[in-house]
């Protein structure tokens, strides 16, 4: 039988690592996009390249809201390893 403090702790695992695989996954894609002309080339191709312009005032922002999730997920796996 588990006591309640196991069965959190048992649940926060799979949680934390998911939140550092979506935080370093997001980051990565957030990145190329950020860096690279492949969203430029991609919203030419689908006809939105007018909207080309406007990506830094979104990706920029989502870049570092990945990039504090990936930090929150590592800080968060290292104070429950302690």
């Amino acid at each position: 039988m588990m006591n309640d403090d196991q069965s959190g702790t048992s649940q926060e695992q799979p949680r934390q690592r998911w939140l550092l695989r979506l935080g370093i996954v997001g980051t990565i894609v957030t990145a190329l996009c950020c860096f690279t002309p492949l969203l430029v080339i991609l919203l030419g191709v689908v006809g939105l390249s007018a909207i080309a312009g406007h990506l830094d005032l979104v990706l920029f922002p989502v870049l570092g809201g990945f990039l504090l999730l990936t930090i929150y997920a590592v800080w968060a796996r290292r104070r429950h390893e302690c």
